[in-house]
């Protein structure tokens, strides 16, 4: 294996596929905004928010994993100048996205897909479900007061452990046999978030209890914890094909690219019960 640059090394993803690469014997070299490395990884520097040193960057680099950052609604323009570079020197590229965004080619997401399959380089894309490690990030404030509030109304999400997309990043990197291919990554079992309320009462030993709230409401709920409303609406606005049922699909993904199955979300509430306190 050549040189792997992780994108994001200390991130979400980064956290756990630095180390998933390193235990595969790859040599890592890992890409964050302080450029600090974990043990055994090269570090570098790399911020969206700059204009990169592309040279420094890909040196040495034979693939790449690169995933469309959150926070921002610019993807195109973020993510265009990487793939370009990476392209330029026929650096494979292993492109994160999001589940369902190649179902019209104007999603901006697509169209960074797009790029990439028509760049020239090796890739795979990813395209994982909804995490289900944002019950401990981007729902811990209400999990703390008992209370899921999102605008999914019914709909079922196959949640995936983001250790599942690590594992499968790292297979996607290391693997020539998947290059031109898209997977769609899920857990192995769709949920309702009234369903996972359940699971996190019985797994935190305290009551959670799920609350539909419309897209409005939500979104007063997240410019009051100070997200910018253009965001806050764009995640409102994703919660659309989970109201739908679009997101309640379960695929083999994980399992073809790692050759585990994916954890369960009660696995995953185990597994970071501590991170609820």
């Amino acid at each position: 294996m050549g040189k792997i640059l992780v994108i994001g090394a200390n991130g979400t993803i980064g956290q756990h596929l630095v180390p998933a690469l390193l235990a595969k014997g790859a040599t890592v070299k890992a890409a964050s905004r302080n450029g600090k490395a974990p043990a055994g990884a090269e570090g570098v520097v790399f911020d969206y928010a700059t204009t990169p040193d592309f040279n420094n960057l890909f040196a040495g680099v034979e693939s790449a994993y690169v995933m469309v950052p959150a926070g921002y609604l610019n993807v195109v323009d973020l993510l265009t100048p990487i793939i370009q570079a990476a392209a330029q020197r026929k650096i494979k590229v292993v492109l994160q996205t999001a589940l369902g965004v190649d179902a019209d080619d104007s999603i901006p997401y697509r169209q960074v897909e797009l790029l990439l399959e028509r760049s020239g380089t090796p890739y795979v894309i990813l395209r994982p479900n909804w995490f289900s490690d944002n019950f401990h990030t981007y729902w811990l404030a209400g999990i703390k007061h008992g209370v899921i509030a999102v605008p999914a109304a019914q709909g079922q999400s196959s949640f995936i452990d983001v250790r599942d997309i690590a594992d499968s990043a790292a297979a996607a990197l290391t693997r020539n046999d998947v290059n031109g291919k898209a997977f769609n990554l899920t857990g192995a079992q769709a949920l309702s978030y009234a369903d996972a309320a359940r699971l996190l009462s019985a797994g935190l030993g305290k009551t959670i209890s799920y609350q539909a709230v419309n897209d409005e409401t939500f979104v007063t709920q997240l410019t009051g914890a100070g997200v910018p409303e253009a965001y806050a609406r764009f995640l409102a606005s994703i919660f659309y094909p989970v109201r739908e049922g679009w997101t309640a699909g379960v695929s083999s993904a994980v399992k073809d690219l790692t050759g585990h199955e994916p954890r369960s979300l009660a696995t995953y509430i185990q597994d970071n019960k501590a991170k609820f306190n």
